[in-house]
């Protein structure tokens, strides 16, 4: 045995070997027709190494001659083999180089057969005998060469452009995978068909004394093939591994889907587009009522919808498929034991390839609870007595009640859907927007424009003042605001007719208070008056002398003008306090206020015999008052003290003081050592019609309370630890803001 007679079947059963394999790979993968072509190039390799082998054995010229007459069929069928699994291996569109190739080869069987003793040789006169790998002599052709032979060197040439066309189709995809195989599978062909044909040339030209084969080349184009369909097959089985393993891990997901889904009452559902079909899981089919994953047509569907509703869903339908491809919609759906319930549904648009919808996908979920809970919530609001408005994140209104179409003209389905600024006056329109961001970044149950008047705006166009409560609401993630209004017009008119009468209430009083000091007025007054009369007769008597003494009257007619002053000065205070005007609000000093108050009653302290001890604060801060109420505040409680005293013999005492307290405040203080007030009067006194007095009616220390806390500050009454009763009252410092 020698290595000829070993090589060759060797290359003859291996191809064979792989053509068998996949040929059974093709039997069960008919889409894959690359498998039959190899398996078509293995059994035409096969028969051309067997055609070589008895080819090298032959004992004649004749013999040999004909042996490689029959070998160009194998041949011919490789080509075409080769530019075909080329083509579907690689996906190639069909090209004429690779079809001229094969037409080529196939053609050159006729000058093959009819030519000659074959295509090679025009005619084999002897054999030569060669000896190689231990065989004793193979046979070497030795004759003239054939011309038809250029039509298949012809074909091999096309076949090797071809297949360097092949590899520059493929690279212009941009594929690296691609392109290394192209480069491993079509260069290795180029090169074994390029050796090939030369060889067979060389030999026949009697250029190289050697065998007449080509099988060699061709088992290594075989190998390469085998190679890269062997690639495809790895490649292959490791997809289907991973597509096990995808499903597993799908199976696996759609049962934590399932889990989740039964978990939060959700049901999936699909519609198909085309045959207007549902199709939901149990527990979609439970929400609807229907058998457990049951198909479902549309008008079968939309005939169990409330009719108030289907058009709703008609409209939803046709949003997601034209414009948006989100489906969202909540609607009625009748229950087969009674009754309607509450369904959400969500989807999605899938398209086909070519861009049409063709399934809506989606999740269904009962909102029955919910909705009711949103019109119990409704109820409670429309009866609310206040106007409510609840108002998204875009300033859209989404809620209003009963009492907001009274308070601003406007129907409900006027203000739904319409923006919270038509609401609003158009001078203060402009910063309202920048108000609803400021109160986003930080929302918080607190009122609107605290420390400023708001006023609303009317569907008429006139405006109101307004008291807004607002309150923050999360729902779904989305910020809505529920805004409680109250039109305060009618209050604040009620409070101006209160102060007026107030007012009116305050004057009396002070009127009643100076008819109690009119004895020490009139005593006041008649000091100055006596002392002008006197000075008038002096005055008269210094003219009379001879002759007239002009300094004296001079200097009497000085105290006349001085007397004059004092008596005008005691009729201004009184003016003052019996003046009725509006509240003149105004930076004072507090200390001014109560020197003035002491004026006016110094004569009154003269006949009660009550004296006064001052102790005013220094560098007090100014306060902001009315002038007149606050010295009526003063002249009550001096007044006052100084009746607590009436029961002592002597030794009245008053003390009167200012001081700076934390806030920043001005306290006023006003001490007597009277019989004091009994501890369960403490908080009372300060009540309308309750008084210590037999003759008091009760609204002096009221009257007082009123005006203290109408300039925001606050009065009390203590009792002293020796004796007597203090009355406090507080005002608050201006701000240096509203000084300026």
């Amino acid at each position: 045995m020698n290595g000829i007679d070993i090589l060759w079947p060797m290359m003859g059963a291996a191809s064979l070997t792989l053509g068998l394999i996949h040929m059974t790979i093709w039997l069960r993968q008919r889409t894959q027709p690359a498998h039959l072509v190899f398996t078509v190039a293995a059994v035409s390799v096969f028969v051309l190494s067997l055609c070589e082998l008895l080819a090298m054995q032959a004992a004649t010229a004749q013999q040999y001659a004909a042996i490689l007459r029959w070998a160009h069929v194998p041949v011919a069928v490789l080509v075409v083999s080769l530019v075909a699994f080329v083509q579907l291996h690689f996906r190639l569109d069909r090209s004429w180089l690779g079809l001229a190739a094969c037409v080529l080869r196939v053609g050159s069987l006729l000058p093959n057969f009819m030519s000659g003793v074959n295509l090679n040789f025009q005619k084999i006169d002897a054999l030569q005998r060669f000896a190689v790998w231990g065989h004793e002599g193979i046979a070497i052709p030795i004759g003239d060469p054939n011309p038809w032979m250029l039509i298949g060197q012809l074909s091999n040439l096309l076949l090797l452009l071809f297949l360097l066309q092949a590899i520059a189709k493929v690279w212009r995809r941009g594929d690296a995978h691609e392109r290394r195989r192209a480069v491993l599978v079509c260069g290795s062909m180029a090169a074994f068909v390029l050796v090939s044909g030369v060889w067979a040339a060389v030999v026949v030209l009697d250029w190289v004394r050697g065998p007449m084969t080509v099988s060699i080349a061709f088992f290594g184009i075989l190998l390469v093939m085998g190679y890269e369909l062997g690639s495809d097959v790895i490649r292959a089985a490791r997809l289907t591994r991973q597509l096990a393993q995808s499903e597993s891990d799908l199976r696996d997901s759609e049962q934590r889907m399932q889990l989740a889904t039964q978990a939060a009452g959700l049901g999936l559902w699909t519609w198909d587009l085309d045959s207007e079909e549902f199709w939901l899981t149990e527990e979609g089919s439970g929400l609807l009522g229907l058998a457990p994953m049951k198909r479902i047509d549309r008008e079968s569907l939309l005939a169990r919808v409330h009719a108030e509703d289907r058009e709703a869903v008609r409209k939803a339908r046709d949003e997601a498929i034209r414009h948006t491809g989100d489906f969202a919609c909540e609607f009625r759906l009748f229950n087969p034991q009674g009754g309607t319930h509450w369904i959400a549904a969500k989807g999605r648009v899938e398209y086909a390839p070519a861009g049409q919808p063709r399934l809506l996908r989606g999740v269904i979920l009962d909102i029955t609870e919910r909705r009711q809970a949103d019109e119990r919530f409704r109820l409670v609001v429309d009866a609310a007595p206040t106007a409510m408005l609840m108002v998204d994140g875009s300033g859209s209104i989404t809620l209003a009640n009963r009492q907001a179409e009274n308070v601003f003209g406007y129907s409900r389905a006027e203000l739904l859907g319409q923006c919270i600024d038509m609401l609003v006056p158009e001078h203060s329109r402009a910063g309202h927007a920048g108000d609803r961001g400021d109160y986003a970044a930080e929302p918080s149950v607190r009122a609107m424009g605290a420390g400023r008047e708001v006023f609303g705006r009317r569907k008429d166009g006139s405006e109101m003042p307004l008291e807004i409560g607002l309150t923050p609401i999360l729902m779904s993630k989305d910020l809505f605001v529920l805004a409680s209004i109250t039109d305060i017009g009618e209050r604040l008119k009620s409070e101006q007719e209160a102060a007026l009468q107030r007012d009116e209430l305050a004057h009396l009083s002070r009127v009643a208070m100076l008819g109690e000091i009119s004895g020490s007025l009139a005593h006041e007054l008649n000091q100055p008056l006596t002392a002008i009369l006197s000075n008038a007769q002096a005055a008269l008597r210094f003219l009379g002398r001879e002759p007239p003494d002009l300094e004296e009257v001079r200097d009497s007619l000085v105290h006349i003008v001085e007397s004059d002053k004092g008596a005008s000065e005691v009729i201004r205070r009184l003016r003052e306090m019996l003046r009725k005007g509006t509240v003149d609000y105004q930076s004072l000093a507090v200390n001014e206020v109560v020197q003035d108050v002491l004026r006016l009653l110094d004569s009154d302290f003269l006949h009660r015999n009550v004296a006064v001890v001052l102790e005013l604060g220094r560098d007090l801060p100014q306060v902001r008052g009315d002038r007149i109420q606050l010295q009526q505040v003063l002249l009550n409680l001096v007044i006052n003290a100084c009746d607590a005293m009436s029961d002592l013999g002597s030794g009245r005492s008053l003390r009167i003081g200012t001081q700076s307290v934390p806030g920043p405040a001005v306290e006023v203080f006003i001490s007597d050592i009277g019989r004091g007030i009994a501890p369960k009067d403490l908080e009372r006194i300060f009540m309308p019609f309750v008084t210590s007095k037999p003759e008091g009616i009760g609204l002096g220390l009221a009257i007082c309370g009123t005006i203290i806390r109408t300039h925001r500050g606050k009065l009390w009454a203590t009792n002293n630890p020796a004796g007597g009763a203090t009355l406090h009252f507080e005002l608050p410092a201006e701000s240096p803001a509203g000084a300026a």
